[in-house]
């Protein structure tokens, strides 16, 4: 799994829209600059944000755009699935994928469901929140 700018972008355009949402609705022109993300390609991630209802626009003067929920009911992992292909460590457990046909004698199977365990467990149990917050320490997360 290599998570691509697109959903590393959606994360911090998340973060940033969750540490000034008091403020209102954010311009797109305001979050670009804040994040040093360019505006054209933000337009894409705040596009597909806003059309899977994370976010909430609003068109003319005074608009932007604002989360639809607190920060504490979005995670890394619902962020990361609508932008990413792909969550799966392996191709056979991506959603939609063909059944191996070496399924049934795969000596691997159970070492990549539960490295796929492990990934949807640790990204859904990490809120945007939880990210507002630069004293986190990551390093404690025990498998």
């Amino acid at each position: 799994m290599l998570v691509s700018t697109k959903g590393r972008y959606s994360l911090r355009v998340m973060i940033d829209l969750a540490e000034h949402q008091t403020d209102g609705y954010i311009p797109l022109k305001t979050v670009a600059e804040r994040q040093g993300i360019s505006e054209k390609y933000l337009e894409s991630i705040i596009k597909l944000l806003v059309k899977k209802k994370f976010l909430a626009g609003l068109r003319g003067k005074g608009g932007g755009y604002r989360l639809t929920r607190p920060p504490e009911e979005y995670t890394v992992y619902s962020i990361l699935e609508l932008t990413e292909d792909s969550l799966a460590p392996v191709s056979c457990l991506e959603d939609g994928a063909n059944e191996c046909p070496h399924m049934s004698e795969c000596r691997t199977l159970n070492l990549w469901q539960g490295l796929d365990k492990v990934i949807r467990d640790y990204l859904g149990g990490v809120t945007v929140a939880d990210l507002m917050y630069r004293e986190n320490d990551w390093d404690d997360y025990v498998i």
